[in-house]
């Protein structure tokens, strides 16, 4: 049986089909081209699940060696050793406790860095206008990062890419993502449209189904 990541199973069935509809009726009025990516997280973190297994260890080894052992040294640091191993694990599956040991700042330096690499990987810019936006959402960061090439950035600027990626962001933490991700696409529309508006033989140059990783 095939096994599916949450980024395939976030959106639901009707949601993607919503998402697809709501992003091709945006695109039949520009020669804007919009895409959504999903992607579990941006970065594996795996220094971040070795603090929480050294931090989580020495934390059990000191309690027991406290009520058990009188706080000896002999017993508290092979059990600091011996607790590392199962609390690094612990760390690496419950997303809450490794979060704790990442910043903020990290969190959002990695999912835009992970963004820009997806809007290559995708084929992003390879539009003729140069008119490809990129919705990216990492969910074990809870962040979103909308992305534009060249040919948006001379008209609508960063800031106000970074108000639809605020409006997803909020949408996901209602638990209404779809929801939002369709009025942060329609919003970006109305822009796309006014500045890039519809020309003659415009084709579909990029999918619309949402991406996943």
């Amino acid at each position: 049986m095939k096994k599916y990541s949450q980024a395939e199973t976030f959106f639901t069935e009707e949601e993607k089909t919503r998402i697809v509809n709501t992003t091709r009726e945006v695109e039949s009025r520009s020669i804007g081209e919009v895409a959504v990516m999903v992607v579990e997280s941006s970065d594996p973190y795996i220094d971040a699940e070795v603090i929480g297994g050294v931090f989580l260890g020495s934390f059990m080894a000191l309690v027991l060696t406290e009520f058990l052992f009188h706080a000896s040294l002999w017993f508290y640091i092979p059990l600091s050793f011996l607790f590392f191993f199962p609390s690094k694990y612990l760390s690496h599956k419950v997303p809450a406790i490794k979060a704790s040991f990442i910043g903020v700042k990290r969190k959002e330096l990695r999912v835009m860095q992970r963004a820009i690499r997806a809007f290559y990987e995708k084929g992003l810019y390879k539009t003729k206008k140069d008119t490809g936006v990129l919705f990216f959402l990492s969910l074990f960061e809870r962040k979103v990062w909308v992305l534009a090439d060249t040919g948006i950035n001379e008209k609508i600027d960063q800031e106000t890419l970074n108000r639809f990626a605020n409006i997803v962001s909020q949408g996901i933490k209602d638990g209404k993502a779809c929801e939002a991700l369709c009025v942060a696409i329609k919003e970006a529309g109305e822009l796309l449209e006014k500045h890039f508006p519809i020309t003659p033989g415009d084709i579909d140059e990029l999918p619309n189904e949402i991406m996943t990783e």
